[in-house]
């Protein structure tokens, strides 16, 4: 009896561990400063800082190929002006995997593509939304007819373009007309294949949005005022990112498909700004930001309204490029910017948990054991 209470706790432990979110990167090889650095040497560089999962909006064969020795998850993207090709023919699907991934797979340990990459939005000159569903589709079944089958495919949004509101969340939906003609039967294959929802989350954005949020709110501080209440479900928000987060998960239940786990493909908050007035686009604010993500994924509860409603979470991103905002977590030299331990730890706090029940376990059985004998003795 006691041996069988100690393997099913040890299975809970498991489960409980693997809920935490794995924290990954994003790379950009299309914007790294000119010359890009060689494929090896940035597969080395995501290895030596621990992180477990990168994600490639261009993915290079080359690069691709360099995580082979790896054991780096990679998130591979397809731009959005792919899409009409790939709704248009199957045979244009099986093209782009021939060369991105079934010459690499499965040493190199492609997990997930996103089909297209925020086609709502509005600033984009070309609408690619109606080759949305088709093109993933497509892509699909080539994957089917290659025999690969533990492939995610999805595609990634925005959260300002696809859902309504941010507070409450519990009034969030996914806008329209895209919440009925793409994003209702997107969730739909999405469930029937076993995949993701992937979105970008940037509470920098809303913050600079919305002059009400304090700064302490959106950075992850602890402030005894930095909090938000739901009148809804009363639930009690200490951050943003938590609460837009749980306005994604909302918009999807009132769908009816809350058992979709969501990918945060990216986030991240810039150590500088495009413009002379964003001035919380700082380096002080940028590691604050990464340093309560990491901490706040690390603590198991990604978001209040579903413990394990997030699987992944994507920084964006890993190197500075000139012009524009500075995402990076590295400058254009390839310099550490902020000291944060991406790794999730959660394989090595699984191990510590089982460890110490075990050590429980053990002292409780020989007391038990002891104390049996001496009652027998007796």
């Amino acid at each position: 009896m006691a041996s069988f209470l100690f393997l099913s706790l040890l299975f809970s432990f498991l489960h409980f561990t693997s809920s935490i979110p794995s924290i990954g990167i994003t790379y950009s090889s299309t914007v790294s400063p000119p010359p890009p650095p060689l494929p090896a040497k940035v597969s080395s560089l995501i290895s030596a800082l621990k992180i477990t999962s990168v994600r490639l909006p261009d993915p290079d064969p080359s690069l691709i190929k360099a995580f082979a020795p790896t054991n780096t998850s990679l998130f591979l993207s397809i731009s959005n002006s792919h899409l009409p090709a790939l709704a248009s023919n199957g045979s244009v699907a099986l093209s782009w995997l021939r060369r991105h991934v079934l010459p690499f797979y499965p040493r190199s340990k492609i997990s997930l593509i996103s089909v297209g990459n925020t086609v709502l939005d509005s600033t984009t000159v070309q609408d690619f939304s109606p080759f949305l569903l088709p093109a993933t589709r497509n892509l699909h079944h080539a994957l089917q007819e290659l025999g690969i089958n533990k492939i995610q495919i999805s595609a990634t949004f925005s959260f300002f373009s696809t859902i309504t509101t941010a507070f409450p969340p519990s009034s969030a939906v996914f806008q329209q007309p895209a919440s009925d003609l793409i994003i209702k039967p997107l969730l739909q294959f999405l469930e029937q294949t076993n995949s993701a929802f992937l979105i970008n989350i940037y509470p920098y954005n809303l913050f600079r949005l919305n002059s009400e949020i304090p700064i302490g709110f959106a950075l992850f501080q602890d402030n005894p005022f930095n909090f938000r209440d739901d009148p809804v479900t009363g639930i009690r928000y200490f951050n943003l990112f938590a609460m837009m987060a749980d306005a994604v998960l909302t918009a999807m239940a009132a769908m009816g498909y809350q058992n979709i786990p969501v990918v945060v493909a990216e986030t991240g908050w810039p150590s500088g700004g495009s413009q002379a007035e964003e001035v919380e686009a700082n380096g002080v604010y940028a590691e604050m930001y990464l340093k309560g993500l990491v901490r706040h994924l690390k603590s198991g509860a990604a978001t209040p309204l579903k413990k394990d409603g997030v699987a992944e979470v994507y920084v964006y991103e890993l190197m500075d490029h000139s012009g524009g905002r500075k995402w990076g977590i590295l400058t254009e030299n390839m310099t550490m910017k902020y000291n944060v331990e991406f790794s999730s730890g959660a394989k090595n706090s699984g191990i510590c948990l089982v460890a110490i029940w075990f050590t429980n376990w053990l002292l409780i059985t020989s007391m038990n054991l002891i104390l049996g004998f001496i009652g027998i003795q007796g």
